[in-house]
């Protein structure tokens, strides 16, 4: 223990925290994540006006459920950037360029966090369709309740789109005067095409029924270990068009569910096979 820590913080309080977080949102924490833990919790035990780890943990065992959701969006990870892995969406335009625009395009970020991917979502839509109102709508889902507020809002410091090509700042931002300086918000047709939610990707039942034509899970699997990665993909595989494609993050692979799905390019994969079960197209 650290005496000079501001609280008591045991190895054993963090194997608890290992052990809910796990359980509530599937994260795996490795060890070398007990700084990390302890940093972010710390916030939640002043907050509650409390002196130690272990007293924070039987607020959890029998506290509401506003104080687990807390605990939740504290112990998740959320950095993200507009067009992160650019190539994607390179991939998402040609993909969607090949569909044959007989059924509605449907396309699900199951990991938003502050919203910068659905956003790049919605432009490159904007995009290949030419029109702010394509024949398509996107999902977008977190766990984190902080996140997806944010996301909501559509507004962002200016330094975030600084990498955006300049035209596309002009196309689908507005920039922000006077008080809201430095700021820039995304244009209200681009917020129309994405319909936010909480999602926990490991609950047992997900809303969605619709096949989508395309899902991203990028930068979350990497923190679940391959049980729950391949429970969450047995369950993508159904909810996925039979042509459809699943991005995954540029340090993951999913080599490990081989039966459900296969390579089709950088960490892009498809069906290795429509499931019997598949999720027939809503009319």
């Amino acid at each position: 223990m650290d005496k000079d820590r501001e609280f008591v913080f045991t190895e054993g309080d963090f194997e608890q925290v290992r052990k809910l977080v796990y359980q509530r949102a599937g994260i795996s924490l490795n060890h070398n994540k007990k700084d990390m833990v302890y940093s972010r919790l710390s916030r939640r035990l002043r907050a509650n006006g409390l002196s130690a780890f272990k007293d924070y943990l039987e607020l959890l065992e029998y506290g509401e459920e506003s104080e687990l959701e807390a605990f939740t969006n504290a112990l998740t990870t959320n950095l993200t950037s507009f067009f992160r892995e650019r190539h994607h969406f390179h991939l998402l335009a040609n993909h969607l360029k090949q569909q044959t625009h007989k059924h509605d395009i449907s396309l699900w970020c199951s990991a938003c966090s502050t919203g910068e991917e659905a956003y790049s979502i919605a432009m490159t839509l904007v995009n290949v369709y030419g029109t702010f109102s394509p024949n398509a709508k996107i999902l977008a889902t977190d766990i984190d309740t902080n996140v997806l507020e944010q996301a909501k809002s559509g507004v962002y410091p200016v330094e975030k789109i600084k990498e955006i090509d300049p035209e596309y700042v002009k196309k689908y931002f507005y920039q922000g005067i006077g008080k809201n300086q430095g700021l820039v918000r995304v244009r209200p047709e681009l917020k129309d095409l994405i319909t936010f939610r909480r999602l926990n990707l490991l609950d047992e039942k997900w809303p969605m029924r619709k096949p989508f034509d395309a899902i991203f899970c990028r930068n979350v699997m990497i923190y679940f270990d391959k049980k729950t990665q391949y429970e969450i993909l047995k369950k993508f595989a159904p909810l996925l068009k039979p042509n459809g494609l699943l991005f995954a993050g540029h340090s993951e692979s999913f080599s490990h569910a081989a039966d459900l799905f296969k390579i089709r390019g950088k960490t892009v994969y498809e069906l290795s096979k429509v499931p019997e079960n598949k999720v027939e197209n809503e009319t």
